[in-house]
């Protein structure tokens, strides 16, 4: 195993202090506002430990979305009648660093969208470039957990650590996240982008009032 810095023990001293008190570990967010970092940095401490074998990826359903988490614990996990899990924000406009930490909960039934407990989970939108798809910055995307998606999903997708919410598409090898704004380019991804996934597809839309 190779040897920490200083900085990362520091890390990885607050994720365990957090994930103790808790059951969750940190949020990117968190982390930055610990040591005064960027959103940048904070991820790439949380990579390099990592790397190190100091943190793995908890595989949730579907195998969809992973959370870095010290070896051998587990995070907190609600019934099913808790609802589903809002685990943060995502962004409708630019990329923002995504937030996993779970926020609340939505008193609906994950099978009024046809999926199972553990499936889905949902985000607090931020932005405007989805407003064509009646898509608003308050609303909860509910999302299905998956890695894959077909052209016209509306997905949640991750890029370099940063999360947004977008129409999906393809253009030869390149995966185009496309907003539905009349001003907004779209975000294409080449098959070189190592720090691109599909956290998963969006099934439903409660409006914030």
């Amino acid at each position: 195993m190779k040897e920490l810095t200083a900085r990362q023990r520091e890390v990885l001293e607050f994720v365990r202090t957090f994930s103790d008190r808790h059951g969750v570990p940190p949020a990117v967010r968190e982390i930055a506002e610990r040591f005064g970092f960027t959103a940048r940095a904070a991820f790439d401490h949380l990579k390099a430990l990592e790397k190190k074998g100091m943190l793995e990826r908890r595989v949730t359903a579907k195998r969809a979305s992973r959370t870095l988490v010290l070896p051998g614990r587990r995070t907190r996990q609600r019934m099913a009648s808790d609802g589903i899990p809002v685990l943060g924000r995502i962004a409708a406009g630019t990329p923002i660093m995504a937030v996993e930490n779970r926020e609340d909960s939505l008193p609906l039934r994950p099978e009024w969208f046809g999926v199972q407990s553990g499936e889905v989970f949902s985000l607090r939108v931020k932005g405007d470039s989805m407003m064509n798809a009646h898509i608003v910055e308050g609303d909860l995307v509910v999302v299905r957990r998956q890695e894959t998606a077909n052209t016209g999903d509306i997905v949640a997708a991750l890029i370099d650590g940063d999360a947004t919410v977008k129409r999906f598409a393809r253009d030869g090898a390149n995966v185009v996240l496309k907003p539905e704004h009349p001003t907004l380019k779209p975000i294409v991804v080449g098959p070189d982008r190592q720090e691109f996934r599909v956290l998963g597809k969006v099934v439903g839309v409660v409006r914030s009032v």
